[in-house]
């Protein structure tokens, strides 16, 4: 089975000697990635092509000041993590799917100036890399310091998102990564775009303990970067002058673990999720982390399928008017909304359950669009393994709204037909379409574009991405290119969809 370290060797052993034969870096994107012929029984196209319906009377997002702008910087677009575009992407019209063989996943996506993709690949060539937006093309490669082939082969290593799973792109168009030695490392591209070099390297070594990775790292809207840490819960910052570092520990064991990335506001402040608590950091005079507020969110106490963790499985998502939101880890799951001021009487809005109990379960970013959050049920997916041979997780978006008054929320629609094993969506405010990856329950495996509307979360319609091992997401998120063009990255590499009209 895939989860044997047997099986793991071999999928390497394959995908290392294909890499192999594409060649160097300039003529990855030529070589596809290889899919299952589609049967009969698997169709390429459903439902019917969109008419763009804008949304609006939704409050932009701030630009964040030392961010690439909205939509650009990183897996979930922005400071406030709010994984909606005021771009397009398709609307169905003569879909065109393109891939590239990289036999590493492309998880996190961002765009340069330019256009063209920057995009942290870990699997059989990890790497930052710098690819054509349109050919698919690899133009640069630098590899991620502390990352190997032979990291497939850890326990959890199709769940372990440190050392360069998370990184953003900054105002200057420099890729910043924590790497898996301990370093926050800032990359800008050569002046023939062709590849990278090292402009800035912040040793954390001295303040990090063994074991404690690298998960994430972020400036807040004063420039300050924070960063954290799973192991021990890590919460820290970096001086971008002058190179100081100070940090805190959440916890230790169990306790207080960060699997995922965090929130920053407007306002210099700061919200992170470990498995137990949510928390509002703001800088300290010194600019040590401290500790606003924090709450203890309910909590089954299970490690449910479909989670790295037994907690919250969502990046904080920051919405206008003075909130703030996740999901918790009770059974059934509830999307919970707090209010962000320092000092509240009342700190929880509302706590909203979504999907059956004993099948709810995300790992993955709530959706935000003014007092909208859009949801996503992972329920089933521990690894590559729950996908195979028909197998998928178990369906559910659910759509929950904050009250006009502030003073609780309301469920306004739930999907219980598609299953998204572990994507991270997104929503154009331009088209209103909420676009995610499904998977179909053949035995050959085939995995689908799907769009969902905004205002019902019925389908409108789904396109064939491929079929077969090498088209399964694995937790990489959904991107919308300045161009329109959708992209996510999968176990074999990169793969786009754009509309032929």
């Amino acid at each position: 089975m895939l989860g044997s370290r047997a099986a793991r060797l071999m999928w390497i052993t394959a995908l290392t000697c294909t890499a192999a034969l594409i060649g160097g870096a300039g003529s990855l994107g030529a070589a596809p990635i290889p899919s299952v012929p589609a049967g009969p029984d698997i169709p390429e196209f459903l439902g019917a092509p969109a008419v763009a319906a804008p949304i609006s009377g939704i409050p932009p997002v701030p630009r964040h000041p030392y961010l690439a702008p909205n939509g650009d910087s990183g897996i979930h677009n922005d400071g406030w993590m709010s994984d909606s575009y005021t771009r397009p992407g398709p609307l169905g019209h003569d879909t065109r799917v393109n891939s590239m063989l990289l036999a590493s996943e492309c998880g996190s996506v961002a765009f340069d100036r330019a256009g063209r993709i920057v995009t942290t690949c870990l699997g059989v060539a990890p790497g930052l890399y710098l690819i054509d937006p349109n050919t698919l093309a690899v133009l640069g490669k630098h590899p991620l310091p502390g990352r190997s082939p032979l990291d497939l082969l850890k326990p959890g290593a199709f769940n372990n998102f440190g050392g360069g799973g998370y990184f953003y792109l900054d105002n200057e168009d420099r890729a910043v990564i924590g790497t898996g030695t301990g370093h926050l490392q800032v990359f800008q591209q050569t002046p023939a775009a062709d590849g990278f070099a090292l402009v800035r390297d912040y040793d954390l070594t001295g303040v990090l303990r063994p074991g404690e990775t690298l998960n994430s790292a972020l400036p807040d809207s004063n420039g300050l970067i924070w960063f954290v840490a799973k192991t021990n819960g890590v919460v820290g910052t970096v001086d971008p002058d002058t190179g100081a570092v100070r940090a805190i520990r959440l916890g230790s064991g169990e306790d207080g673990q960060i699997e995922n990335s965090f929130a920053v506001g407007d306002s210099g402040e700061v919200y992170i999720a470990t498995n137990r608590e949510l928390l509002r950091f703001d800088a300290s005079p010194d600019g040590s982390p401290l500790i606003t507020w924090r709450v203890t969110y309910a909590n089954s106490g299970q490690r449910k399928p479909g989670q790295v963790d037994d907690g919250t499985g969502t990046t904080p998502t920051v919405l206008p008017d003075g909130y703030v939101a996740i999901t918790d880890n009770a059974d059934p799951m509830n999307v919970v909304v707090y209010r962000t001021a320092p000092t509240a009487a009342d700190r929880e809005v509302c706590a909203v359950p979504v999907f059956a109990p004993g099948a709810s379960a995300t790992e993955n970013s709530l959706i935000g669009a003014g007092r909208t959050l859009i949801v996503e049920n992972n329920y089933g997916y521990a690894n590559p393994r729950s996908t195979m041979l028909g197998a998928t997780t178990t369906p559910g978006f659910a759509r929950v709204d904050i009250d006009p008054d502030g003073n609780g929320c309301t469920l306004a629609w739930t999907n219980d037909t598609e299953a998204a094993p572990s994507v991270v969506p997104k929503l154009s405010l331009a088209t209103g379409l909420i676009y995610t990856y499904t998977k179909g329950t053949q035995p050959t495996d085939p995995w689908y574009w799907t769009a969902l509307d905004y205002r019902t979360g019925e389908v409108v319609w789904k396109r064939l991405s491929g079929v077969g091992f090498g088209f399964n997401n694995n937790y990489a998120g959904i991107a919308l290119g300045p161009d329109g063009t959708a992209y996510v990255g999968t176990l074999g590499g990169l793969i786009s969809l754009r509309d032929g009209r």
